[in-house]
């Protein structure tokens, strides 16, 4: 499994990047969660927000942080 956040480096992008490290530790999960910072990755995957969170190069969440449970959802709905 491959997780990403990518944005800006702004406050949200970086509280975005923490609550995801904190729900992979929750979940046990052997994953590195990896913060791009490189607007030019976010604009490759054709999308005009950030934050954006991806899951094995798909983008699950754009532009927003959603509470904690959500973001745990998204995540573990991919391992399935």
């Amino acid at each position: 499994m491959k997780i990403q956040v990518l944005g800006s480096g702004c406050e949200t992008c970086k509280r975005l990047f923490e609550i995801t490290q904190e729900i992979v530790n929750e979940l046990n999960l052997d994953v590195k969660v990896d913060y791009i910072t490189d607007i030019s990755k976010i604009i490759e995957l054709g999308i005009m927000q950030s934050p954006v969170l991806t899951v094995n190069g798909k983008p699950v969440l754009v532009g927003f942080i959603p509470n904690k449970e959500k973001i745990k959802d998204l995540i573990a709905k991919e391992l399935n």
